[in-house]
């Protein structure tokens, strides 16, 4: 199905064979630009400072990536409540403007529009499914309204509300993702990455993967995990992975917010963009094609990965134009010394 401006849709691309670059981690990206506040995590921006959201949507763009995914973590009402959001905003006026900025960024380029939503206090005060799903549904109900091209559950620890999510999108009719922000060692009640994917492809994801906590090789191996449990179940899926900008070797189950210095000390753990090259390899080896990322990933980063990526997909991104690949603009340099690396 294509979108209201003609762009192929994210199943066309993916059976196609075609690789989808995701965008980067907008929560840590603004929050370290003085948009967002660390600790609640949410993205009343999308309201108060507009020009900024619309700004580094444009910077992933042109960097190559083909999703604008609405800037909605932690939009649900539970959760603006739950961490003292003052300003009154709600939920649905928070996620409506996201929709609006991204749709009008991803208009200027190759890109689709993904609505999300993500994990809710209300599972972990053990509210009932019902009580869940109310939530998810109140946030799609925006999302249908808007039109996005697709939707993601993104940023889960446990599998079931995942599926709580994914049965929820599925109503919609657009194509579902489903994200969960987990290792190797799989989701927060010990369930493995294959039994997590072989649970949300049933529940309905087209798409299934991992998100956040943990770094590229390690998100790598996790659903690498997951596609050899899907394909032993006789199961059909597209994969993706959006991992974190940081080298976590130390990390535990819970990932990277575990670690002493999450979230105002990590710049020594960024990744450089020669790393992203590897990942960006190593992912779509393993037979991933939607590759982004999360927290920590700059516009440089999704560049670097659609440099890499370039052969595969027939072109370079825009942002290239000021970017010589392997460092070929140091020729350029005054200094000898420099201009010899």
């Amino acid at each position: 199905m294509e979108n209201d401006i003609g762009t192929k849709g994210i199943l066309e691309r993916l059976n196609a064979g075609e690789i989808v670059i995701g965008d980067g981690g907008f929560v840590l990206a603004l929050e370290k630009r003085g948009y967002v506040k660390a600790g609640p995590w949410t993205p009343e921006a999308t309201v108060t400072h507009p020009e900024a959201v619309r700004q580094l949507h444009r910077e992933f763009l042109r960097a190559g990536a083909n999703v604008m995914q609405a800037f909605t973590f932690y939009a649900s009402d539970d959760k603006l409540e739950n961490r003292g959001q003052a300003l009154k905003i709600t939920g649905a006026q928070i996620n409506e403007a996201a929709c609006d900025l991204a749709r009008e960024v991803a208009k200027e380029g190759d890109a689709l529009v993904a609505g999300g939503v993500a994990q809710t206090p209300s599972y972990l005060s053990c509210k009932s499914e019902t009580e869940v799903k109310a939530i998810f549904k109140k946030q799609l109900d925006v999302f249908v309204k808007k039109n996005v091209d697709f939707l993601i559950a993104e940023y889960f620890e446990h599998v079931e509300e995942a599926g709580w999510a994914v049965q929820v999108l599925k109503t919609s009719g657009k194509p579902v993702a489903a994200s969960l922000c987990i290792g190797p060692e799989g989701d927060m009640h010990g369930v493995s990455p294959a039994e997590c994917a072989i649970r949300l492809v049933k529940a309905g994801a087209q798409i299934v993967g991992v998100n956040c906590h943990f770094d590229p090789l390690t998100c790598v191996k996790a659903v690498k995990m997951m596609k050899e449990g899907v394909e032993k179940a006789g199961l059909k899926a597209h994969y993706m992975v959006q991992p974190l900008a940081y080298h976590t070797p130390d990390c535990n189950c819970q990932g990277f917010i575990d670690l002493p210095e999450f979230p105002f000390a990590l710049e020594p753990r960024i990744l450089t963009r020669w790393d992203m090259h590897q990942y960006a390899r190593e992912a779509y080896n393993a037979g991933i094609h939607y590759i982004g990322g999360c927290c920590g990933y700059e516009p440089y980063h999704i560049r670097a990965v659609s440099e890499e990526l370039a052969p595969e997909r027939g072109f370079l991104p825009a942002a290239s134009e000021k970017h010589g690949l392997w460092g070929a603009g140091l020729e350029m340099h005054t200094k000898p010394w420099v201009r010899a690396r």
